[in-house]
Parts: structure tokens; C-alpha cells; sequence
């Protein structure tokens, strides 16, 4: 046998290397060593200047999901900002809206006042993921990503919001600057962040009196789909109607969200037909869009015309919110999403946490893993199931507080000292609905549409077909087709209201 002699010997190798490659999903994940939750900002910054190597965790979908699929196998220390107090506000500012870094979308979402002034950004905020992971997710998060797919950069970028970002001065005080979002990004994936900042608020001004905006999204599925095309619009219009500016920012054609000057055109017009047209054209001439996995640069190009035609229209006959469903249901609450325990709290990788699980206080090790694998190896429940690993699929949906969240995004460290509830804990007529609608087939997913159909009908207790879907939008089933699994929460809302 010829060996490491024989000059083709190191080709061969490689080729045999490149042939047993794995998947990303089956490489080692990133894992975190340790979890530091801080109760205040000052706290926050020393922890990042005594380590540049720690990284943030609020809400951890992004976090959590890139450590997954990192594939290097080494590990990380955190920084907890969950545990701030205020981080959660959203505050009326007068003109304009300072949301705290730590808020989450569906605080957004279900926030009326701050809909109104700012539609575009609530608009976004409800086409992120799903229920669970709006729950978790923050607007400042989704911003820091800086993903061109990035639904909220392209509204708030529209609005001229400014992003608050803040640092420790020589005297280790804070300091902030105010940077506008279009000046925010550098490039994919990049921000002017610099090591040791952090965004503390983010500053969306109101619409004025004669302004309208508009947030628009194309999809490749109703729910759970990252932008082939995103949009967020603003006019400005005289009071006869006419267009005295307009600001349209897209993303998911370019490294970064852009701003788009050619939509122009339609200034000085009364959005007339033809200056629809000519402007929807217009965009789509100016763009060079890319090409990726979810769709083509002509495919991006010429659905490009037709989504400006159709947000053009809608803002000239004030129908903008015309698609805002009627009380979009957040399996959650106001209360349970300001939810904060405040405190300085340290968690290494073995350290015990305390979780009350069901309404026991169980304490155990493997603070820094996710709450799913801490429920299920710890707490000897094994009701959730794991089916993706990344906040897709519902199967691993618990409640936190009363809130829904996908669990295999979560660390246990981030829910000591909170409230889970899991499959086991449940008691509700949706379990026997599922039983009697032939819901239930190879029964993996049902643990987790349990949880949610059970907090959506707390929440939404004549729930219509257009809440159940969206209430169960971040769960996924193989088998049922959903009818049965729909039917199944109907007849269980009728049963808890004559109970």
C-alpha cells in the first residue's frame, strides 16, 4: 500500500477529509462558559471593558443561534442585561419614542399608542419569527445583528430614528452619542459599535400631522420567513395631497438595508397611477439587488415594482393599516414581557440555578446550558421535545413567566429565580380537545402547540381563525395538515368560557 511517500498521498487525504465534512449542525457548538446578569448599564459596560471577549445577551435568538452554528467547538462568556431596571421602558418622549434596549418586539407590537404614531416599526416588529420569539427577541438586538434581513432596520431607517449608544468615559461614568440608523452601519453584518458599547435606546420620532408610513415584507411563507424583500416608507404630504418628500429604505437586496433616492419621482404628485408607476420602476432600475438561497436579482427586481406600486397606493388612500390584524395575539402579557429580576448574578458552567418548574422550586446544575436541556436533564421532565435546535419548529415552547418563549433559546441562568411552566404542569381543556379533534399523530410537535394553544386562549378567549394562525405561527406539525390542530383550540376556548 503506498503511503505518505506517494506524491498523490496529501491530494487523497484532503479529498477523503472534504468527503467526511459534516454538517453545521452537527459540528461542535459554541458553548457559553458563563453567565454574568447585571442590574445596571454602568455594571454592564465595566464587565465588557474588564472582558472584550464577552459578548451580550438579551434577548439570545440571534446570540444563541449563531453559537449553534459556530463550529468552532470553544466557549464564550456572556453579559445578561435582562435584569436592568427600565431596560424594558418605552417612554413618551413628546415627538418621539425612547424605547429602552431591552424591549422586546411584542412589546412593540402590542403597544397602541406607540402603533399609531409609528406604524411602520409595529408593523415590522410583528413580522419578526414568531409569538415565542418575539417574546425574547429585542428591537436593539435585531439592530445590533445588522443583517440586511433585518425586518426593523428598513422602519426605523424610514422614520429617522437615532440609535443611543453608550460607553464609559475615562472617569468610568456613562456617557452616550446619538447616532442616526442611517449612518448605523458600516457594511454586512457591521456597526460603528465599538468594543465596551452598547445600544441603550433606541429613538423613533412620530409621525407628524401630513405623514404616512408604511412597512412592507415579501416572504417565501406566511410566517417565520426571512425577507426576500423588505420596506419601510414615509410621505410627507401638503394638504392637497401632494408628496412634499418621501423616505423609502429596503433591505435584503444589498450587504446592508439601504436608503432609496429614486422613489423621488413621486414628489410634488397626488400619487397619481402613472407617478406610481414611473417610480416603482424607477426603484427597481436603481437597485442592483444580489442573489442568494431564497430568491434570484431579477426575481428581487421585478417583485420590486410591484411591492412599491401597492405601498403607494395604500398611503395614498390612507389604507396603510389597513392589514394590522385585529388584536394579533402575543401569548404573553404587558406584565410578563416587563418581567425583570434585578440583581447582580454570576453562573458558571456547573453552578446550580433555581427555576420554580410547575410551581416546585427545583434547583440543580448546568446553568449556562438552555433551559430545554436544563429541564429535561435536571429536572428529570421530558415532556418538551428538541426538533430543531434554533427557534423554528414551536416543539420545545414553555411558558416563563406566563410568556411563551422557545426554550432551546433561552439559558437557565437568564430564568433563575422565575416561573416555568412545561407540558407536565398543564392542565387545561385544550389537552382534551387535542384528544377528541384527532389532533394528535406522532404526537412530537404536541407538546409544544399545547403550550401555545393553552396561552392563546388565556389571551384570546374567542379566539378568531386569523389569531389562532397567528397564535400558532412558531409551531410546526408534519402530520395534521393544522385543521384538526385549529378545530382543537376552538372547541377548547368553548369549553374554558362554559367551564
Amino acid at each position: 500500500m503506498l503511503g505518505e511517500g506517494d506524491s498523490g498521498y496529501a491530494d487523497r487525504m484532503l479529498a477523503m477529509k472534504s468527503a467526511f465534512t459534516v454538517h453545521e449542525v452537527q459540528q461542535l457548538a459554541r458553548s457559553i462558559n458563563s453567565v454574568l446578569r447585571v442590574p445596571d448599564i454602568q455594571t454592564a459596560l465595566l464587565a465588557l471593558q474588564n472582558n472584550p471577549d464577552a459578548q451580550l445577551l438579551a434577548g439570545g435568538t440571534d446570540l444563541l443561534l449563531e453559537a449553534q452554528r459556530s463550529g468552532s467547538g470553544d466557549s464564550v462568556a456572556v453579559v445578561d442585561v435582562t435584569g436592568i431596571a427600565g431596560f424594558r421602558d418605552i417612554d413618551d418622549a413628546g415627538d418621539h419614542w425612547r424605547i429602552a434596549g431591552g424591549v422586546t418586539h411584542n412589546q412593540v407590537v402590542r403597544h397602541d399608542a406607540l402603533r399609531a404614531s409609528a406604524l411602520p416599526l409595529a408593523q415590522a416588529c410583528l413580522e419578526i419569527g414568531s409569538p415565542q420569539l418575539r417574546n425574547r427577541a429585542t428591537l436593539a438586538g435585531n439592530i445590533a445583528t445588522a443583517s440586511p434581513a433585518n425586518d426593523s432596520i428598513s422602519a426605523l431607517m424610514a422614520l429617522n430614528a437615532a440609535i443611543e449608544v453608550s460607553y464609559l468615559d475615562d472617569a468610568d461614568t456613562i456617557a452616550t452619542n446619538n447616532v442616526p440608523i442611517r449612518e448605523f452601519f458600516t457594511g454586512f453584518r457591521q456597526t460603528v459599535l465599538q468594543p465596551g458599547q452598547l445600544i441603550s435606546a433606541i429613538l423613533v420620532p412620530k409621525l407628524a400631522d401630513g405623514e404616512r408610513g408604511l412597512w412592507v415584507k415579501l416572504g417565501l411563507r406566511k410566517a417565520q420567513a426571512i425577507s426576500v424583500v423588505h420596506a419601510g416608507i414615509v410621505l410627507e404630504l401638503d394638504e392637497d395631497g401632494a408628496v412634499e418628500s418621501v423616505a423609502l429604505a429596503m433591505g435584503s437586496i444589498a450587504p446592508t438595508v439601504v436608503m432609496i433616492d429614486a422613489i423621488d419621482h413621486v414628489v410634488g404628485s397626488q400619487l397619481e397611477d402613472t407617478a406610481i408607476s414611473a417610480a416603482a420602476q424607477s426603484v427597481a432600475a436603481s437597485i442592483s439587488p444580489i442573489t442568494d438561497g431564497r430568491a434570484t436579482a431579477d426575481y428581487r427586481r421585478n417583485t420590486v415594482v410591484t411591492l412599491i406600486e401597492r405601498s403607494l397606493r395604500a398611503l395614498r388612500d390612507d389604507a396603510q393599516a389597513s392589514m394590522w390584524p385585529v388584536d394579533p395575539p402575543t401569548l404573553s402579557s404587558d406584565d410578563e414581557l416587563a418581567t425583570v429580576r434585578v440583581g447582580a448574578t454570576s453562573f458558571d458552567r456547573d453552578d446550580s440555578v433555581t427555576i420554580a418548574v410547575n410551581g416546585k422550586d427545583v434547583s440543580s446544575g448546568g446553568a449556562t446550558g438552555t433551559l430545554l436541556d436544563w429541564v429535561r436533564d435536571q429536572a428529570g421532565l421530558t415532556g418538551m421535545k428538541e426538533g430543531c435546535a434554533e427557534g423554528e419548529c414551536g416543539a420545545c415552547t414553555m411558558l416563563v413567566d406566563g410568556a411563551a418563549v422557545m426554550s432551546c433559546l433561552v439559558t437557565a441562568a437568564q430564568v433563575d429565580g422565575h416561573a416555568v411552566t412545561t407540558v407536565e404542569g398543564l392542565d387545561h381543556p385544550i389537552q382534551q380537545a387535542f384528544v377528541d379533534d384527532f389532533a394528535v399523530q406522532c404526537g412530537f410537535c404536541i407538546p409544544g402547540f399545547l403550550m401555545s394553544g393553552a396561552r392563546l386562549i388565556d389571551e384570546c378567549p374567542t379566539p378568531s381563525t386569523e389569531q389562532i394562525q397567528l397564535g400558532l405561527s412558531g409551531n410546526l406539525c408534519r402530520c395534521t395538515g393544522y385543521y384538526p390542530i385549529t378545530q382543537a383550540v376552538r372547541d377548547a376556548a368553548v369549553e374554558v368560557r362554559t367551564s
